[in-house]
């Protein structure tokens, strides 16, 4: 796989009141975006998403690391998601166009949520606003 380069993370928290000013004041990320549930964050060449999940939400990958994703280029995107099907990779979503790119999320040995993405934080921002 012709991976370029780490793309984004995203995390769950319980409250973006609450992790907000840690993030942006405390680590000094720079806010792109507050959707009614999500942040996006830039810090260096990296992005962040915060995603709000209340206490009484039963989400499965719980508070914390919801997904790590990975950059790579359109041109190696889908031959990377015939190797991951040829190897048995469990999928967690399905190929799609999303946010700016092409995206595919899948499972590590442990359960741990990967993402190939094709998009960067300038294209997801056009396609949210």
């Amino acid at each position: 796989m012709n991976v370029i380069g780490f793309n984004h993370l995203t995390l769950n928290v319980k409250r973006l009141e609450k992790s907000l000013p840690f993030y942006c004041d405390v680590l000094g990320m720079k806010l792109v975006h507050r959707g009614r549930t999500d942040v996006y964050l830039e810090w260096g060449n990296a992005w962040i998403c915060l995603l709000e999940k209340p206490e009484e939400t039963n989400s499965p990958q719980g508070l914390g690391m919801d997904h790590v994703a990975f950059s790579i280029t359109e041109e190696a995107f889908f031959p990377a998601v015939d190797r991951l099907r040829e190897q048995g990779v469990p999928l967690v979503r399905e190929p799609i166009e999303r946010g700016g790119g092409w995206s595919v999320q899948f499972t590590d040995p442990d359960g741990l949520v990967l993402e190939l993405f094709t998009g960067d934080l300038h294209k997801r921002m056009e396609n949210w606003k």
